[in-house]
């Protein structure tokens, strides 16, 4: 599963794909993919957020 995170609120959720509205600002807004790919958080199957996207917030 993917993990996305909203482009307005930061709300992550896991997927496999990303909602139309977000469950928690309930936006219609623009998803990241927020997983983590690299080994320093656990690689793709961890289900982690990759750090660096973790901290960046649109607002």
């Amino acid at each position: 599963m993917t993990v996305w995170k909203c482009s307005e609120c930061g709300h992550t959720i896991q997927e496999a794909v990303p909602p139309e509205t977000c469950p928690s600002c309930r936006q219609k807004c623009e998803f990241v993919d927020a997983s983590c790919y690299t080994p320093d958080c656990g690689g793709p199957d961890s289900g982690n957020i990759n750090p660096d996207i973790a901290k960046e917030h649109k607002k």
